[in-house]
């Protein structure tokens, strides 16, 4: 795919709203027959548009009431500990978003626990031991505002 049009457009702001939609829904909603909305929502995917589906868990509902913002810092930050400390990352369930960072800090980390005495030992037992780190600094969520995967569109044309 070379370039989005409206049709893209609106099928990708439709499936960031709902994930679930039918086929059959889809194309009536961005104007289309069934036969080329499908064929544009595989061409999507194959393109790397659309990375996937999943379903949204309220952390809450299963008991990980604690969300904590980490940033960690290296000890060195070369190459070999830089990849080193991401590939231990990626292999922590509890972590749910991890960036590399610029300014103060090598990676900003989301974990969820559930509770504090929960995250306490899992940060004095995991992250502090993760490969190349320094330091740690937590701050902690006392209640969200947005949360959202949706990614903004607008900057991309007119969808109308």
């Amino acid at each position: 795919m070379e370039s989005l049009d409206k049709f893209d457009l609106r099928i990708l702001e439709e499936l960031q709203a709902d994930g679930r939609l039918t086929n059959a829904e889809l194309a009536q909603r961005v104007g289309l027959s069934a036969a080329p909305c499908w064929r544009r929502v595989r061409a999507l995917e194959e393109a790397g548009y659309i990375k996937g589906y999943h379903a949204e868990i309220d952390r809450h509902k299963i008991g990980l009431g604690v969300l904590a913002f980490v940033r960690l810092d290296a000890d060195r930050n070369t190459g070999e500990g830089t990849r080193a400390m991401e590939e231990a990352i990626r292999k922590i369930p509890e972590i749910v978003s991890c960036h590399y960072i610029s300014g103060a800090g090598t990676f900003e980390l989301q974990v969820v626990s559930s509770d504090l005495n929960a995250f306490s030992q899992f940060a004095r037992q995991v992250l502090i031991n993760l490969p190349n780190v320094k330091d740690l600094h937590t701050s902690f969520s006392l209640g969200e505002v947005k949360a959202s995967s949706a990614v903004p569109l607008a900057h991309l044309g007119s969808s109308s």
